[in-house]
C-alpha cells in the first residue's frame, strides 16, 4: 500500500504536497498517486496530463487523484481523462475528509469531481508539517490566493482571493520545523508580499519575517519565495540592511521591461520602479543577488518592447532569469488580445534565455575568489547565501560548509572546501 506525490509548479505546491500526503495517510488511503498540478502556462497543464498518463502506465492498480491549480481551473478536462479516478480542488486536497470520501472506480466524470468555488474561501488555515521530503530547506506557507488580476494570469481562479496565515501559526510551524533540524526556511505564498492585509492590525511580510527571526533563533537562514517589489515594506528593507540571517537573494515577479506592456499586463509597477527597488536593495546590501520572472511574446509586444526587457535584465544585472514564453490562458483578458505568431514567441523566449545564461555566467564570474557559506543538499549540490548553486563533495545534506570559490561550469560554482 503506497502513496506517491507528483508535484508541479511553485514552492507553495511543494509545501502543500506534504500536507496532502499527511491528509491522505490520515484518511487511510493507499495505493494512490496524488498529482499536484500547476496552471501557470498551457505547457504546465500539458506536462501534467503527460505525467498522469505515465503514472497510470507505471501504477496500473493505483488510484490517480489529480488536484492543484490546473485541476481547479480545468476540472472537466482532467475528469475526462480515463486514467484519472478523482479530481480534488485546491481546498479539498488539504483535508483528510476528501480522501475518505473518494468515489469508487467506474464512476462518471461528474462524480469524479470534488471542487468547490475557490472564490468563496476567505481564510487560509495553518497547515502543520514536520518535514519536507527530499529538501534540506523548509517551506512555510504564509499566504494563499491573489487579489490582483494581471491580464495574463489564471492563478487567482485556481487559488482564490488573498488570505493570510495568522502570524502566531507561522511562528509555531517554524518552531516545529526547527525542532526537526531545518536551519533554512523559505516563506511562500501566491502573492507573499500581500501578507497580512486581511489580518487584524494588518501586519506585513517584513514584520512577519522580523518576528520569525526573533521568536525562532534556531533559524540560521530565512528566504522569501517570489515577491512583488512594489509591495515591499519598510520592515523588509530593514532586514535587507541589518539582518545577516536574512539571505541576500530575492526573486522578483517583474514579467516585462517595457512600461506599455506592463500596463497591458495590468502590473502595478513601472520599469523605473523595478530598477529603483533593486538599486536601493543593493545600496543596503551590496552582495544582494536577484532572480526574476519574465514573459516573452506577450500579445502586442513589438521588437522594441521586447528589447526593453532585454535591456532591463542587463541594466539590473539580474543573476537568473525564469523565462516563460507567453501562452494564452482561456478566460484571461490577454487571451483576447492580438496574439503573436507562436514561432516568434518561442524565438524571443530563446533569446531572453540566452541573455539570461550570459548574465548568470557574469554573476558566477564575480564570485570567483570569494568565500561563501554553503548549505549542502543531496546529490553533491549546495547553495550559497546568495542562492548561487555550488558543486559540493558528497556530504551529509543539511550541513553548512565554507567554500572558497575557484571557478564555475556556467551553471554551478566550483570551490575548495575549507571545513568539509
Amino acid at each position: 500500500m503506497t502513496l506517491k506525490t507528483l508535484t508541479f509548479g511553485c514552492r507553495l505546491n511543494t509545501y502543500e504536497s506534504e500536507v496532502m500526503l499527511k491528509a491522505a495517510q490520515e484518511a487511510g488511503l493507499g495505493d494512490a498517486v496524488l498529482v499536484n498540478t500547476c496552471a501557470v502556462t498551457g505547457e504546465a497543464v500539458r506536462q501534467a496530463r503527460q505525467a498522469i498518463r505515465r503514472a497510470r502506465r507505471e501504477n496500473p492498480d493505483a488510484r490517480i487523484i489529480v488536484t492543484g491549480c490546473a485541476a481547479q481551473t480545468e476540472k472537466e478536462t482532467f475528469a475526462a481523462m480515463p486514467e484519472v479516478d478523482a479530481v480534488l480542488g485546491n481546498t479539498e486536497k488539504l483535508e483528510a475528509v476528501s480522501y475518505r470520501a473518494l468515489p469508487d472506480f467506474g464512476v462518471s466524470a461528474e462524480e469524479k469531481i470534488v471542487v468547490n468555488d475557490i472564490m468563496s474561501v476567505t481564510e487560509t488555515a495553518p497547515q502543520m508539517v514536520e518535514s519536507i521530503d527530499g529538501h534540506v530547506r523548509a517551506f512555510l506557507q504564509v499566504q494563499n490566493g491573489c487579489d490582483h488580476r494581471c491580464t495574463f494570469c489564471i492563478i487567482p481562479y485556481g487559488r482564490g482571493n488573498s488570505r493570510s496565515v495568522p502570524m502566531g501559526a507561522v511562528v509555531e510551524q517554524a518552531r516545529r520545523l526547527a525542532e526537526q533540524g531545518y536551519r533554512e526556511m523559505v516563506l511562500t505564498g501566491v502573492d507573499a508580499t500581500s501578507y497580512g492585509a486581511d489580518l487584524p492590525g494588518q501586519p506585513t511580510l517584513g514584520l512577519l519575517a522580523k518576528t520569525l527571526l526573533k521568536r525562532v533563533p534556531e533559524i540560521a537562514r530565512l528566504r522569501l519565495s517570489s515577491i512583488d517589489s512594489i509591495e515591499v515594506d519598510r520592515h523588509l528593507l530593514d532586514l535587507i540592511a541589518d539582518e545577516p540571517r536574512f539571505m541576500p537573494h530575492l526573486h522578483l515577479s517583474l514579467q516585462h521591461g517595457d512600461n506599455l506592456i506592463l500596463k497591458r499586463m495590468k502590473r502595478r509597477h513601472s520599469r523605473d520602479d523595478a530598477l529603483a527597488f533593486m538599486t536601493e536593495a543593493r545600496r543596503l546590501r551590496p552582495d544582494m543577488a536577484f532572480g526574476a520572472d519574465f514573459i516573452a511574446g506577450f500579445p502586442t509586444e513589438s521588437e522594441a518592447h521586447f528589447e526593453n526587457t532585454m535591456r532591463l535584465a542587463e541594466e539590473a544585472e539580474i543573476a537568473s532569469l525564469h523565462v516563460f514564453p507567453y501562452s494564452p490562458r482561456p478566460g484571461t483578458p490577454a487571451a483576447r488580445m492580438p496574439q503573436l505568431d507562436r514561432a516568434l514567441v518561442k524565438e524571443r523566449a530563446k533569446r531572453l534565455r540566452t541573455a539570461g545564461e550570459a548574465l548568470t555566467k557574469r554573476h558566477l564570474d564575480s564570485l570567483i575568489g570569494t568565500d561563501q557559506t554553503v548549505l549542502t543538499e543531496r546529490g553533491e549540490n549546495g547553495h550559497a547565501e546568495n542562492f548561487a548553486p555550488v558543486a559540493t563533495p558528497e556530504l551529509e545534506p543539511g550541513r553548512f560548509i565554507t567554500a572558497r570559490i575557484t571557478g564555475h561550469d556556467g551553471k554551478r560554482l566550483k570551490a575548495d572546501f575549507l571545513d568539509a
